[in-house]
């Protein structure tokens, strides 16, 4: 073989190694299915800024969401505006939706993406935390999303008047009708073929444009972390409620009834995660006060008679206030009544009959320990007077002594104790 003829191989091995060896930079995947709000933010935020670092290509947000939080949705939208990777947000699978803040969202992407039997729109904007919204606050909300998602779609090409319309009139569109309207850029029926679509896509960013090669590139599917999850869960109102609820039993039963520790320790791990959680949550604080007043009335019950006339008030209280706890409007979720009502009979079950009984028991005669020897009886082993005698009470010999001198082996009842010494009387007198 001639020496040509060798060249020429190791140049073709050396090529052939060269495009083998070519790997194309990953694509980070999120999966997005619940309402907007700071766990979910978090979530997508860190994500990007993760992807950012270890040099991807893109990051997909898969979406279903109801809607969210207008600071949680802003938070996001920020970052994805900013990002110097394109942001897909693709909303699926099918039956998904990007209503409310996802439509924001989705509109925001650098590219928009819908699967089919999908939905996007209705983003008017509604009160949360402080009941309905006046008539000229309202106004200026709905000015204020209507001039954001206007310069969003502005700044992505997007149909400008259609995203005032989701604002201000709540429109929605299927997956069809986004397409036709500008609203989003393709219809993909699942991920695969959205990477098939997506490849060789032009998209600027703040950092340039990007050609993105999707064909053959890794995904990274990233999960939610142990602490996100751990704040997801706690974001549910329910489980938010029954955490306070928990902490507060368990706190006053510690300190009716010191030394238990058990109750006191899991009722200060409950309190303080249910705290925490209300910061995830448009909290009422009138609700709050009323489900206050409720446990006030249940310890009162205790104390005053009332022929359960307080007890009946706190039911009643803590109901409302229950109710009023949590003031979420759609889509956010509510408090359920189905755990309202069982929570609220079992908080004053237990302040009214488990609180009472332990009250009551530290209000009984000790039984035992030298008070427990008061208004015990006993026999006179000896003559006792007003210095000296000796009786045998509570199965033990003590000294004792009387105002009034009693006999020997007349039974007497101890009266008062002085230091080791029994001050007792002849029983009956």
């Amino acid at each position: 073989m001639s020496r040509r003829w060798l060249y020429l191989m190791f140049v073709g091995l050396l090529i052939g190694y060269g495009l083998a060896g070519e790997t194309l930079p990953p694509i980070h995947v999120l999966s997005v299915a619940d309402v907007i709000n700071p766990v979910s933010a978090e979530y997508i935020t860190e994500s990007l800024k993760a992807a950012i670092q270890q040099g991807s290509q893109a990051m997909i947000i898969q979406l279903d969401t109801p809607g969210g939080l207008d600071k949680s949705m802003r938070l996001i939208i920020k970052e994805m505006l900013n990002s110097p990777i394109p942001v897909i947000v693709y909303v699926a699978p099918s039956g998904s939706r990007a209503a409310s803040a996802g439509t924001f969202i989705t509109l925001a992407a650098h590219v928009a993406a819908m699967a089919p039997g999908t939905n996007i729109g209705a983003a008017h904007p509604v009160a949360v935390g402080s009941g309905e919204m006046g008539k000229e606050m309202g106004e200026k909300v709905t000015n204020d999303a209507a001039a954001y998602i206007k310069s969003i779609a502005e700044q992505r090409g997007r149909n400008v008047e259609w995203a005032e319309k989701a604002v201000r009139e709540s429109v929605s569109a299927s997956e069809t009708e986004a397409l036709q309207h500008k609203l989003i850029d393709l219809i993909a029926l699942d991920l695969n073929d959205l990477l098939k679509q997506l490849n060789g896509r032009k998209v600027v960013t703040p950092a340039g444009e990007h050609i993105l090669k999707t064909e053959g590139a890794a995904l990274q599917h990233v999960e939610m972390s142990l602490r996100q999850r751990l704040l997801s869960m706690l974001a549910d109102p329910n489980v938010a409620y029954m955490l306070l609820m928990l902490g507060a039993a368990g706190l006053f039963f510690e300190i009716s009834t010191p030394g238990v520790v058990l109750p006191g320790v899991i009722g200060g791990i409950s309190l303080l995660l249910g705290l925490y959680a209300l910061q995830l949550l448009p909290v009422n604080y009138a609700g709050l006060a009323l489900i206050v007043l409720a446990i006030i009335l249940f310890i009162a019950e205790i104390k005053v008679t009332s022929y359960g006339a307080l007890t009946i008030g706190g039911i009643i209280a803590m109901i409302l206030g229950s109710l009023m706890l949590f003031d979420a409007p759609p889509p956010l979720p509510g408090l359920s009544l189905w755990v309202v009502v069982p929570a609220t009979l079992l908080v004053a079950a237990f302040f009214v009959f488990l609180v009472g009984a332990a009250l009551k028991t530290l209000s009984q005669r000790p039984y035992s320990g030298r008070e427990g020897l008061l208004q015990k009886v006993g026999v006179a082993l000896t003559p006792i007077d007003q210095k000296q005698g000796k009786v045998f009470v509570a199965g033990e010999r003590w000294n004792a002594r009387s105002e009034d001198p009693i006999e020997q082996g007349v039974e007497v009842e101890v009266v008062q104790i002085d230091g080791m010494t029994l001050l007792v009387k002849q029983k009956g007198r």
